[in-house]
């Protein structure tokens, strides 16, 4: 089957999934028990569980991938719309929010990606959930700094994000005060503006509405909240695990495995797969189709950053509360959810039409791209003995093995294939 029809495959799978699990049959009593729900009692007069509970009262139990769309991303109640689960007050920290020279290397290896595309003169840095905006401010602060070496390109700042909190909290932190809401919700760009480097920038819902062109995509810490599918196999084939009401306690969810196939589990698990728990993310594969279309048509590159492995891990699903692990299903709505990614699937779905490399390990990749000597001329030029500990403090956190130095893996697809690639291979510093 080609990627083209996958793409659609997955398409289709989404939309009609749910109208599936209407009318197909199923039965509570056959379900087996999965894994048991947190002991902790859910939150009293929790929404998000009502609207749950409602729903699967309504059609049945439901994917692991529409409970996680559900939880974080549902327009009224939503994880990622209500909340600013970032930073040292919330529920997870990241490694922008860690130190500054994270996002600097990364600023650095646009420009390489740019400069080795030939310097084309329109340059758009697209970002996929930017977060509070950390990573954006210090990838802009050194295309400022190294405005001679852009040139006269034309640079723009596009930024998708579901979250109108959040792009409150990026717009601030990126434009100050100078940016727009759009006069109607269904303009493809909702915000506007400009940034305090002088860059126009605009919000956008999801990526096709991003202008096409010449483009530089990232995704930190992206495809790990993108709903999965989680699969078991078993000894009459592949079931498909899912959410149900926990019969003995109907104010608890508990996942299941449901007795019959699924559509999903019919088309969405390799016929060489020899693991037997898989999770798949089908819109993090049509995302990552599209991506490649746009790269081969118009030029580019994207760099994926995330927990992640290739293809050997199975039950990654997991929530994090107050920056510790938290019941998937406890209290849902009132934590983030994550799944690592699987790079050999992404791989898979960006095609042959992109050269793909990694997943190298972010110890690796940010030791390739010089963090030791950024490191160094930053303790150099550094008196005060409070930032030196946090410089070396942040660079311990993101490259130390057992922090996220290999937690953290990245993943790179390109429309060339020069090398060496900045950051996928050891460079020499002189």
């Amino acid at each position: 089957m080609s990627g083209r029809q996958l793409s659609e495959l997955y398409l289709i799978c989404s939309i009609v999934y749910v109208f599936y699990s209407i009318v197909r049959s199923w039965s509570m009593a056959q379900s087996q028990s999965f894994s048991s729900s947190s002991a902790e009692k859910p939150m009293p007069g929790n929404s998000m569980l009502r609207h749950l509970t409602s729903k699967i009262k309504a059609t049945g139990p439901i994917s692991v991938a529409e409970y996680m769309r559900e939880v974080l991303t549902n327009p009224v109640m939503g994880y990622y719309v209500q909340n600013d689960m970032l930073g040292p007050d919330g529920d997870f920290i990241t490694s922008p929010e860690i130190s500054q020279i994270f996002g600097e290397l990364l600023g650095i290896w646009c420009l390489s990606e740019w400069m080795g595309a030939g310097k084309p003169s329109r340059f758009q840095l697209v970002e996929f959930g930017p977060g509070r905006g950390s990573l954006a401010n210090d990838i802009l602060r050194v295309f400022s700094q190294l405005r001679g070496a852009l040139g006269g390109a034309a640079v723009s700042v596009h930024l998708v994000e579901v979250s109108p909190k959040l792009s409150q909290v990026q717009a601030q932190c990126l434009t100050g005060d100078q940016s727009q809401v759009s006069a109607s919700e269904d303009e493809p760009v909702y915000r506007h503006g400009t940034t305090t480097t002088g860059l126009p920038i605009s919000w956008y819902r999801n990526l096709d509405d991003v202008p096409r062109g010449f483009s530089i995509y990232l995704a930190h810490e992206f495809f790990d909240a993108l709903p999965i599918h989680k699969f078991q196999g078993t000894e009459k084939g592949w079931r498909e695990v899912m959410v149900d009401i926990d019969p003995d306690e109907p104010g608890k969810l508990r996942l299941v495995i449901v007795p019959a196939p699924t559509l999903a589990s019919t088309q969405l698990i390799q016929a060489d797969e020899k693991r037997r728990h898989v999770e798949v993310c089908p819109e993090g594969g049509v995302i990552v189709q599209r991506l490649a279309n746009r790269i081969t048509e118009d030029g580019g590159a994207a760099l994926i950053a995330d927990y992640g492995h290739d293809g050997t891990k199975m039950d990654t699903f997991r929530g994090f509360k107050g920056h510790k692990l938290h019941d998937v299903l406890a209290s849902p709505g009132s934590a983030d959810l994550t799944a690592d990614v699987d790079y050999s699937y992404l791989r898979r779905m960006a095609g042959a039409t992109v050269a793909c490399m990694g997943p190298v390990s972010q110890k690796d990749f940010l030791k390739n791209m010089g963090i030791d000597t950024r490191l160094q001329v930053l303790l150099r030029n550094c008196a005060d003995p409070s930032t030196r500990a946090q410089l070396i403090q942040g660079y311990d956190m993101l490259t130390n093995p057992l922090k996220m130095g290999e937690r953290f893996q990245f993943f790179t697809m390109l429309n060339h294939t020069p090398l060496p690639v900045a950051g996928f291979s050891e460079l020499g510093l002189s």
